[in-house]
């Protein structure tokens, strides 16, 4: 089996905005799918995972879009592990279209976690590290890891979100994509038609549950660069993000 995946998807027209363009937050759930069919197939993945009570949790993800597939679009998501700790490994993506046409990248952190006391836990202890039997250090991600996203105080406060049945994932708290969606809801569809996303990022930092109400604050820290903080419950910081656009 090759150390690399390839998956096909489709840009569907429901999963497109009013510019017939795959929304962001949909490129970003593809590239998930991606990561759980490649660790599936391989042997640690979700499905084996949670018989023994754990599970990955998406720490960071970043994705750098040249643009974005059109309506109808038949692509293909590449997807390898760059690099493994004991508690976290880095795994990345590529988006190619079947004509070789290169939309974009991806790079991404994950944990393993133990389901029960939801601490990390060690990956190594899988199969042996078999997960080491993947890594591919040859292949290129020409996109930046990204760091730390800084913001001070004077972030404005710009909208608040009721967390509610829809928004939670199959380890019981609220799903990564559905942060992204949130984010980029803060600006409206006038601002998307003179903009586009050039790079997403997002760093999870703590979980939110059902109920659970998301403040988000953002604060202008580029030209095109917008960096927002999203709170639970007024004080209890979740997740980071950075928005660059074009």
């Amino acid at each position: 089996m090759d150390k690399v995946g390839k998956y096909e998807f489709l840009a569907e027209p429901f999963h497109c905005d009013f510019s017939q363009r795959l929304f962001m937050g949909h490129m970003g759930n593809h590239m998930l799918n991606a990561a759980d069919y490649h660790s599936s197939a391989r042997g640690f993945g979700m499905k084996y995972l949670m018989t023994i009570k754990r599970s990955w949790v998406l720490s960071r993800l970043a994705i750098e879009m040249d643009e974005m597939p059109q309506m109808y679009t038949k692509f293909n998501v590449e997807t390898w592990v760059e690099s493994a700790m004991r508690f976290f490994t880095s795994r990345n993506f590529r988006v190619v279209g079947e004509d070789g046409k290169v939309y974009g990248y991806g790079r991404s952190i994950w944990a393993m976690i133990d389901t029960e006391t939801r601490q990390p836990t060690d990956i190594f202890a899988i199969d042996n590290g078999a997960i080491n039997n993947w890594i591919v250090t040859d292949k290129e991600c020409p996109i930046d890891k990204g760091g730390r996203v800084k913001m001070d105080d004077s972030a404005q406060l710009v909208g608040t979100v009721e967390t509610k049945y829809n928004d939670v994932d199959i380890n019981g708290h609220i799903n990564s994509v559905k942060y992204i969606e949130h984010v980029l809801d803060l600006w409206d569809l006038d601002w998307y038609r003179e903009h586009q996303i050039k790079r997403f990022e997002i760093a999870y930092v703590a979980e939110a549950h059902q109920g659970d109400t998301l403040s988000f604050y953002r604060m202008q820290t580029g030209e095109s660069e917008y960096c927002i903080r999203i709170c639970k419950d007024g004080d209890t910081e979740c997740c980071r993000s950075k928005v660059i656009f074009k």
